[in-house]
């Protein structure tokens, strides 16, 4: 446990926003982008695709070649990458150079949140390390499903320049934060990459990195075409969408905060019942999609579980190997991108077999698949305790 520092967590909560907010806020903008560079809305969706490409092989890789370096010094060099290239991105007009800026800073993203998650856990006595990474994690949140609606608003009132400038104002303001109120983190314990590579020969890690890609497909698979759902099945206009939406991401900031008590006291439980918890709630949306009060309430609950799922996720691979945590971290990020992929992936074959509706039966699948991974993990992981 290191000094406690009032001003650590909320910087890192403000740190993993910026972060996230750069890769995730362009999803609301893609025709704007696509107008703005003269490309196909296809094209201008690379904006996106190639940022989680690049994230999704690096995640492993660079946390575990800055995992000797103070982590002070790492945080600051990745958030510099980021504020220099949210610069270029807002001057550049050739759309080549605009994606070769979205790919660098990708590569620096997994080094900033497996630092900020590993720090947050360390900042407290090891009881206590759920409750700070959530407070972490509402950083993530925000990010993904409050940086849309806002980049958005910016976008489209004034410019794409003017969500370029939000994007590097939020990680200027992280990284001045950073180096006048973060102190010196130096690694104290300096494994070699062959210790943390060894971490691989554990059985649990790889049904924990299995469990968390099948629960990333169930929360993000369907999130994916929740707006086409709700137009569609629920037939709703853009603004009910879009109070829907934000509705969605409030709660799921208040999940985050209510994971870190439950893994904090009951994680095996908590990490069981909330695939459980998810099926049931995708039946209910499944049955009664075309009411809009009870989609209304199954999406303020489904926000706050997957809240709570998404920490799951983590705490699943951080705790299956904890000597290691950096590198931990970073295929935990690698397992939530592969994850997502493979949940809009088969959602999206489900809806073209059937229809829009179908999208639900995907998450349902994977639902029940994660159910069986955790179920295999913990069996694993009380197994151990025993050994132990």
């Amino acid at each position: 446990m290191m000094t406690q520092n009032k001003f650590l967590i909320p910087i890192l909560a403000l740190g993993v926003f910026g972060i996230l907010n750069t890769e995730m806020g362009v999803v609301g903008i893609i025709p704007i982008i696509a107008e703005r560079f003269q490309v196909s809305v296809p094209d201008a969706a690379w904006m996106v695709s190639l940022f989680a490409l690049v994230v999704a092989f690096s995640a492993p890789i660079t946390p575990l070649l800055f995992s000797k370096i103070n982590r002070k010094t790492a945080m600051v060099l990745a958030l510099s990458v980021f504020v220099l290239s949210n610069l270029v991105s807002i001057f550049v007009e050739s759309y080549a150079v605009q994606l070769i800026a979205r790919a660098v800073p990708a590569f620096f993203h997994p080094v900033y949140v497996t630092i900020a998650f590993t720090v947050a856990a360390m900042s407290v006595v090891k009881e206590e390390a759920p409750k700070a990474v959530s407070k972490v994690f509402v950083g993530v949140s925000a990010g993904m499903v409050l940086g849309v609606p806002m980049t958005s608003f910016i976008a489209d009132s004034l410019s794409f320049q003017a969500a370029m400038i939000f994007f590097a104002s939020v990680n200027i303001i992280v990284l001045f934060a950073t180096l006048k109120f973060v102190p010196s983190l130096p690694v104290a314990q300096n494994l070699t990459y062959g210790d943390q590579f060894n971490v691989l020969k554990k059985p649990i890690l790889w049904i924990s990195i299995l469990s968390a890609i099948l629960m990333n497909a169930v929360m993000f698979g369907f999130y994916s075409y929740l707006s086409d759902y709700l137009q569609s099945v629920t037939q709703v206009s853009f603004k009910i969408i879009s109070i829907l939406l934000f509705v969605y991401g409030m709660t799921n900031i208040l999940g985050n905060i209510l994971a870190g008590k439950m893994l904090a006291k009951t994680p095996q439980t908590t990490l069981k019942i909330i695939p459980l918890i998810l099926t049931a709630l995708y039946v209910a949306l499944f049955i009664s999609g075309e009411s809009l009060i009870v989609v209304a309430i199954i999406l303020f609950a489904l926000g706050m579980i997957v809240g709570i799922a998404n920490n799951g996720n983590q705490y699943l691979v951080s705790s299956a190997a904890p000597e290691a945590p950096e590198f931990a971290n970073g295929l935990f990020l690698t397992a939530a991108n592969l994850g997502t992929t493979l949940g809009t992936f088969i959602c999206g074959l489900f809806i073209a077999g059937w229809d829009n509706q179908a999208s639900v039966l995907g998450a349902i699948m994977f639902a029940l698949l994660g159910f069986v991974g955790i179920w295999i993990r913990n069996r694993v992981y009380q197994g151990m305790l025993v050994k132990v």
